[in-house]
This record gives structure tokens, sequence and C-alpha cells, in this order.
């Protein structure tokens, strides 16, 4: 039984291992191929050659490219973790009053799309139509509008109060999980609530505050939304922008484009080099140990109604003004500032219009095919892998989980260019179609299954599924009505996130999508683009409602599992 069990172990490190290199191994491999070939996809006659590289590094573009792209990653980083890190701050060490409510205020943002949220953005901030810019310049008589979104200090902004919810969430695992004595005895030597955390909380808190600065730099540097519908307007380009704009003109620079990917992936891959490097030696900073502790929260005294405020403002900015100019203009036949003449001119036609649009069905269709097959494939896949990395002995089991967290380093963009460089020159007929998007997106969210895949499998007790097979069980067997079953928590959560985020999901589809394989997003992008701005926000409040549901079912349903199987 020994033999036939360590040979299934073997047959399925195989199986994965295939299965996660040809997902995740095979783009990188093209997309290089593709950056170092003469003609273009599908040309015979191309040879091996840099000039890709040479015509790129040495026109001045591709420095201000990078530069661009350097600022804005920095800028978003920095202000999206002060802002996540002050909110959570505020809710783990403080007494702030209603701080439960802080949750919902990190949440909720993330529940909407980044291309709608940009959306919503622009009419807050346009200098033209503007909500916040015409209310202010009616109020106080000014000549200009105060605001420009289309600049760089209006991207920035766009993105980081959009992303900001991660920095909340990774950093209130970070004060909740520090000991506070080392506070508390600074307290008590007579420091300032300031001094204290200035010179106690910083210096203990840095491993954790440096890698979220790199992961927030890394998503700032994939970013695409942000800069396709507030920077190119602005003729403020990106290195994700030039690769979709160099894809997009005629003929397509397919051999620039994946010079610019594989520039992006190089500055994508020494963030996390550099994020790897800061985690290292993080156990100098270790302040959890076996003695039980509780935390003490910071009186904030009288203050604590202002930092109240200061949190239910950020909410209002984040989560209240972008909902609710989607919500009014989806209800308004021509966009304009609320009054009484449009008032009295709500009307349901916008979402009509959209439910009765040719592509509408099959864009919500796709959307949600894609959603739950990628979750629900992902899951199962990083499942099956975290088991093998936590549980079995077998070699090359390291080397498998590396490879399943590598597309953790492919920006959303430079996975599109290299699956075109795939599915273009291998015989697989797919690219254009909807199976394209679901390889896509599973290559993509790997790295999240297999976290709360393997978070979850390393708290269940193996005794469990020893009896299992002790009694004659098949792995099979064993994984299907044992493992899997336990690790159901875990698996709702990833399945619950990916699920959302691929519903939400841009940057790849956007370059591999056709007319028949169009999602929720691209509708949303080409509405924007031909100027339907109402219809594209009742497309978005209809996103938004598609998610909330999709969510609370999964939720209902993870919870009845739960319940069976205790």
């Amino acid at each position: 039984m020994s033999n036939r069990f360590l040979n299934s172990q073997l047959f399925i490190l195989g199986g994965c291992t295939f299965i996660v290199f040809y997902l995740a191994g095979i783009p990188l491999l093209m997309l290089l191929y593709g950056s170092l070939r003469s003609a273009p996809i599908g040309e015979p006659g191309a040879v091996f050659t840099i000039q890709n590289y040479i015509k790129a590094y040495s026109d001045k573009e591709f420095y201000l490219l990078f530069w661009n792209s350097f600022r804005y990653a920095l800028g978003t980083s920095t202000l999206t973790f002060l802002i996540g890190t002050y909110l959570a701050w505020l809710s783990e060490r403080t007494n702030t009053p209603f701080k439960k409510l802080f949750i919902v205020m990190a949440l909720i943002p993330y529940i909407i799309p980044g291309i709608l949220d940009t959306i919503a953005w622009i009419f807050l901030l346009s200098p033209k139509i503007g909500l916040i810019n015409l209310t202010l310049m009616n109020l106080l008589g000014l000549s200009s509008p105060p605001f420009n979104v289309y600049s760089m200090w209006g991207m920035i902004w766009v993105e980081s109060i959009h992303d900001y919810p991660i920095v909340f969430l990774l950093m209130s695992a970070a004060f909740r999980s520090m000991d506070p004595s080392l506070e508390e005895a600074s307290m008590a030597a007579g420091s300032s609530t300031w001094t204290t955390f200035r010179r106690i909380t910083l210096p203990v808190m840095r491993p954790a505050m440096l890698s979220v600065l790199l992961i927030m730099f890394i998503r700032g540097i994939e970013a695409f939304e942000v800069p396709a519908l507030v920077g190119v307007p602005a003729k403020i380009s990106v290195f994700t922008t030039k690769i979709f704009l160099a894809i997009h003109q005629f003929p397509s620079d397919f051999g620039l484009a994946g010079t610019y990917a594989v520039s992006v992936m190089i500055l994508s891959i020494a963030g996390i080099l550099l994020y790897q490097k800061a985690t290292k030696r993080e156990e100098r900073y270790a302040t959890i140990t076996g003695k039980g502790y509780r935390p003490r929260l910071i009186d904030l005294g009288p203050w604590r109604y202002v930092t109240l405020a200061s949190a239910c403002l950020i909410f209002f900015t984040a989560v209240i003004l972008p909902v609710f100019v989607l919500l009014w203009s989806s209800l308004i036949p021509y966009y304009g500032l609320p009054s009484q003449e449009l008032l009295g001119k709500l009307t349901l036609t916008n979402y009509l219009y959209i439910l009765n649009y040719p592509l509408a069905w099959v864009a919500f269709k796709n959307s949600f095919y894609l959603s739950i097959g990628s979750a629900t494939l992902t899951m199962l896949l990083t499942s099956v892998i975290a088991w093998i990395t936590v549980r079995s002995k077998v070699r090359g089991r390291g080397v498998l989980e590396s490879v399943t967290f590598l597309p953790i380093t492919i920006p959303g963009i430079v996975l599109g260019v290299s699956l075109i460089w795939v599915y273009l020159t291998l015989p697989i007929p797919i690219y254009g179609t909807i199976w394209v998007l679901l390889l896509a997106y599973i290559t993509k969210y790997m790295p999240y299954g297999i976290r709360a895949a393997s978070a979850t499998l390393i708290q269940i007790n193996k005794e469990l599924e020893e009896a299992s097979i002790a009694s004659g069980g098949s792995w099979a067997q064993t994984f299907r009505r044992v493992i899997l079953p336990l690790m159901m928590p875990g698996f709702m959560a990833g399945w619950i996130y990916i699920s959302i985020v691929s519903l939400r999901e841009l940057s790849t589809s956007i370059l591999l999508y056709s007319y028949n394989s169009t999602v929720l997003s691209i509708m949303a992008f080409d509405l924007w683009e031909g100027g339907q701005y109402t219809y594209v926000s009742a497309l978005g409040v209809l996103m938004v409602l598609l998610m909330v549901i999709m969510v609370s079912v999964a939720r209902l349903l993870g919870a009845k599992i739960g319940v069976v199987e205790r």
C-alpha cells in the first residue's frame, strides 16, 4: 500500500507540475522568444535578434515611460500606504469609536471594479464635467477648476483611493500581531503617544511596512485602468499603456510590445526580490512569543472623535462619492450636476438600454462563467498543489511551489502579451475565445489560491487522512471526502476573492478578447471610449450588484457546507 501511495504522489506531482509549467512557464518563454524575433507573429523567415531591445532602449520615449511609471508607482504606493496604515492603526491600536465599521470601509471599495472607480473619479474631478470641481466653482465663485484628474497627481489619487483597502488589511494583521508591551513600557516611562509611535512602533513594524510598500509599488507598476482612462487623455504614458497601444496600433508592433513587456516584468521581479530580501531576516523584529498578552489600546482622549471624523471622511471620499456619482449618472438622460431639472428627468432608460444591448448578455454570461470557472478550477488545482507542498515528502515539491508563485511577478498586461505569442504561434486554436481568458485567469490567480489553500491545510491535523489511507482509501477518495471538506473555509475564502477579481479583470482581457468572448470590463471600457457615459454608469451599477449577489451566495453556501461537515 505504501508503494501504491508513493506512486500516486509521484503521479500527482508530475501532473500538477506539467499543468503549472504549461500555464506559467510556457507564456514567459514565448514572451522572451517573441521579443527576440525579427518578424511579427506568423511571418516566416524570422531570425533571433536584439533589434527590438535596441529600438526600445535607444528611444528617448523609453526613459520617459520609465520615469512616468516610477513616479506613478512611487506616489501610489506612498499615498496608499499612508491612508491604509492610518486606518489600520486607528482600528487596531486606539480607542476610536465604531472601529468595527472600519472593516466595512475597507472591503466595500474593493468590490467596485477598478475601471468603474476610475470612471467615477473622472465624473468627480474632470476639469469640464467634474461634480466636485463644478460645485466648488459655483459655491466659491472660482474661475477655474481647483482639481484636475488628468494629471500625474490625479492618477496617483485615483489609484490610491481604490487600493488602500489592501494596505489596511495587511497592516491591520501586522498591528494585531505586535506585542504592545514595548509601547506600554515607553508610555510608562513618560513618553507621549507620538514619541512612542515614532520611536517604538515604527521601528518594530518596519519589516511589515517595507513589505507593504513594495507590494503596492509593484501594483503601481502593473496598473492599467487608471493610466489608460486618465493617463492617455492627459498624454502621460506608462509602460502598460504603451504596450496596449503598440498592439492596437496599425500595423501592430508585437516585437516592441514584447520588449516593453519584458522590461515591466523585470521591474516587477526586482520588486519581488527586494520584498524577499526585506523579509528574509524579519525574525529580528519578532515580538510574539509563547507568553500570552492582551493588547492595551492607546487612549486618544477627546482626539478619538477627531480620528473617527477623519475615518468617516475617508469612507465618504472612497465609497459614498464614487457610488453616488455612478448611481446618479445611471439615472439621468445626460450627465450633469444634480439639479431640480435633472431630478425631474430621472429614468431607468439607461438600464433598459444596457439590458437590451446586443452584446450585454454575451458579456454578462461570459463574465459569470469565467468568474465561477476560474475561481473553482484555480482553487481545486491549488488545493492539490498545497497538499503536495505541505503534506507530501516527494522531491521536487519546492520547485512546484516556486513555479506556482511565478505569475505573481507577471503584470496582467504582460500576461496578455505572453498569451498572444503562445496561441498565435502554437497550433492550439483558442485565441479570441473564452477558453484563452479562462486559462489567463487561472494563471494570474494561482498565487492567491495557493496562499489560501496552504494556510488552511497547515491547520488541519494529518491523522484524519492517515486514517483514511490506512482503511484502504485511495488518495483521490481521501482528498475528495476528507481533505477537501476540511479545507472548505479557506477554499471558499480563496474562491470568493478570485471570483471577484476575475469578474472585474481588464488588463489581461483587453488583449485577448474577441466579440464573442467580450466580458463586462471590456464592455465598460468600450462604452466609455465611445462617450456613452450614462450607459457605462448603468452597466457599472449592474456589475457591482452582480458581485454583491455572488459573494453573498458564496458565503451562504460556504457556511452551510461548514455546518454539514461539522
